[in-house]
């Protein structure tokens, strides 16, 4: 009798739960970088099947312009390819805004080209930067002058916009300081644009986010990349997901984030996004074209959202390249 009046008891305790995800409301912000867009959308599609009342908006903004909504209060959540920067951790405590940062993936920096592109499978850091540094605007114009043997023919870039964590990232990697490059390219926030310019000229080379390289191989080509140092592998490197957990895909594989206000997680329709987040992410991230990160990192994460604890593993880093996240957690 006892067993029976215990499992009707653990019965209604599970009714009363499917009760209060039925009658969850409310709305949670979302808006940042394109390159998390993916991930954040997926997970947020599969929320909604479980709170179907909650009103979750989800946009694009670049990493910067998620980051300027957050301090100001306009959103819950950025997304973001990249930490946060000094400048904007300064903006968040003039406003007064707590955050915790949660790191949900990895992914690689893609350098693409046109499929139908005959002469290009790879390229070197240093070629990288010869095309995007500051002084090759005006300079560095044609394919042949990159590399000895590629064409006489004009170079279109296409490249993240300036408000873009990947820009920042990219910028950092590759030219070796922050937002720095030419400014003579084709840029967007959204990568769906930068897909389509790349996919409709032949002479083109762009960067973006692995999975936009991966949802439109058959237009798209994705070249090597050859950082010159022997401990990561002879010779160039594909943005493969084993790559990336290699650490051999260098120097252009990076982790995600999300920014979470602390003061939005009192809302319980945040705190159960949130939750839903940490837990799915795992293998939806896989799903949308991005690297999972370990499974003891993602544990990390969760502690620090059950500890509250504020702020950024990266204060006082005064570069994001290459350094490793798990220690950074561990901290």
């Amino acid at each position: 009798m006892k067993k029976l009046f215990n499992l009707h008891i653990a019965a209604l305790f599970l009714c009363t739960i499917q009760l209060n995800a039925e009658t969850l409301t409310g709305m949670v912000r979302i808006d940042g970088s394109s390159t998390v867009y993916p991930i954040t959308e997926a997970v947020v599609e599969e929320f909604r099947t479980q709170q179907p009342k909650v009103n979750v908006t989800v946009g694009i903004s670049g990493t910067g312009g998620g980051m300027k909504k957050f301090f100001a209060k306009e959103v819950d959540i950025a997304n973001a390819s990249r930490p946060i920067k000094a400048v904007e951790l300064a903006e968040v405590q003039k406003n007064n805004v707590e955050f915790i940062e949660l790191p949900i993936a990895y992914d690689a920096l893609t350098i693409v080209v046109n499929a139908k592109n005959t002469w290009a499978d790879s390229i070197t850091v240093q070629e990288l930067k010869k095309i995007w540094e500051p002084e090759a605007q005006g300079k560095i114009l044609k394919w042949n002058q990159v590399r000895e043997g590629w064409p006489d023919k004009p170079i279109k870039l296409f490249g993240a916009g300036v408000d873009s964590g990947t820009y920042d990232y990219f910028t950092e990697a590759i030219v070796g300081k922050e937002h720095s490059s030419r400014g003579d390219f084709t840029s967007s926030e959204d990568d769906n644009v930068l897909v389509q310019g790349i996919s409709n000229d032949l002479y083109a080379l762009g960067f973006f986010g692995m999975a936009y390289f991966e949802e439109n191989k058959t237009k798209l080509k994705a070249l090597k990349v050859d950082d010159g140092n022997p401990a990561n592998g002879a010779g160039p490197q594909a943005a493969t997901r084993e790559n990336v957990i290699g650490n051999i895909y260098s120097p252009l594989a990076r982790p995600l984030f999300i920014y979470v206000n602390k003061e939005s997680l009192k809302r319980p329709e945040v705190a159960e996004l949130i939750k839903f987040y940490l837990d799915s992410v795992t293998t939806l991230v896989g799903e949308v074209g991005y690297v999972p990160l370990a499974e003891s990192t993602y544990a990390l994460g969760k502690k620090r959202l059950s500890d509250q604890k504020t702020g950024t593993i990266y204060l006082g880093q005064t570069g994001h390249v290459g350094v490793a996240l798990e220690d950074l957690l561990k901290k």
